[in-house]
């Protein structure tokens, strides 16, 4: 019962994350934040959620509030590395505007053969965390 229930979870994310991408793309902002907002209820420990906002915000212009959004997921879930990606991204004074919706956008450091600044480390307890590397 309980692997159903974070599959569907998992699932419902994934799609969050493609159908967010969509609605910024055609400048829908307005149904992509109703959208984000209600997984924030349905999902509230997710960083996915508050990922997706502080790209919105971002785009919209709203830089300090994108902050804090891309900071409340590296706080949820610290080994979600589009909230990092996107915190190195825009916590700049000159950003790419490379954005990071999900995990799928961060493969491409890996694939073009860049190693990432961070690695994970696990607690006793078995709570990830992204140190930097030496």
């Amino acid at each position: 019962m309980e692997r159903e229930k974070i599959s569907e979870n998992t699932e419902g994310l994934s799609t969050l994350c493609v159908t967010a991408r969509e609605l910024i793309s055609i400048h829908d902002y307005e149904k992509c934040e109703s959208l984000i907002c209600n997984a924030m209820g349905k999902y509230p420990h997710a960083p996915e959620p508050h990922n997706l906002i502080g790209i919105l915000l971002e785009k919209k212009g709203d830089h300090l509030m994108a902050m804090k959004h891309f900071r409340a997921a590296w706080a949820l879930d610290p080994t979600y590395i589009p909230a990092r990606q996107n915190l190195d991204c825009y916590g700049t004074f000159y950003s790419n505007g490379k954005c990071a919706y999900d995990e799928s956008d961060c493969e491409v450091e890996e694939k073009a053969g860049k190693q990432s600044n961070y690695k994970v480390e696990y607690d006793a307890h078995g709570v990830g965390r992204f140190v930097r590397r030496d």
